[in-house]
């Protein structure tokens, strides 16, 4: 909750991964409150009414995945909307003069699109998405500590990380107001 909090303000990119990082991590508890009591929040050295205050949020995310139907794989549709957000940002920085640095970077990523694509098996989702689940699936197999595909990973991260970086800060300021995407520069 607090790690969720910070990330929200901070990154939307990290807040995004760290919450599909906390839905597998809950998945691999089975839901089960006791092991989520035991591995997420009894570790926390904060009194007892912060600690069931933590168990209750997390048992919130239980709740929603069970609701969406994500008990076993999937995303929650808050993610996939601030994603969807995103990608309307991808869209209007691809067409607006302020996003000319941000068209140079995503140029760079463009050609391994389809590559992506094959490699992530997902051939109906946005560029932005697609990018967050490459890195996810990047970022897993770094903590697999999967050595077969190291350089398919590095590959990925060097693409993709520079680019959702970008659109990430860049949703920052527009979210703060410190960015009109329809000035003409």
């Amino acid at each position: 909750m607090d790690i969720a909090q910070a990330k929200r303000k901070e990154n939307i990119a990290e807040y995004i991964l760290y919450l599909w990082q906390l839905e597998d991590l809950l998945r691999a508890l089975q839901f089960s409150p006791e092991a989520i009591y035991s591995q997420l929040v009894a570790p926390r050295e904060v009194d007892e009414e912060q600690k069931h205050i933590f168990l209750l949020w997390y048992m919130d995310i239980v709740n929603l995945l069970r609701k969406e139907g994500k008990e076993q794989s999937g995303h929650l549709e808050h993610t996939l909307h601030l994603i969807a957000d995103m990608h309307n940002l991808h869209l209007q920085l691809m067409q607006n003069p302020i996003g000319e640095h941000y068209r140079k970077t995503f140029a760079r990523l463009a050609p391994q699109l389809p590559m992506l694509r094959t490699l992530v098996k997902k051939e109906d989702v946005s560029d932005t998405e697609l990018s967050f689940r490459a890195l996810y699936a990047a970022m897993l197999y770094r903590i697999k500590g999967d050595k077969t595909h190291g350089d398919a990973i590095k590959d990925t991260i060097e693409l993709v990380s520079p680019v959702v970086a970008e659109l990430a800060a860049m949703y920052g300021k527009v979210e703060r107001g410190e960015v009109d995407l329809f000035d003409e520069m």
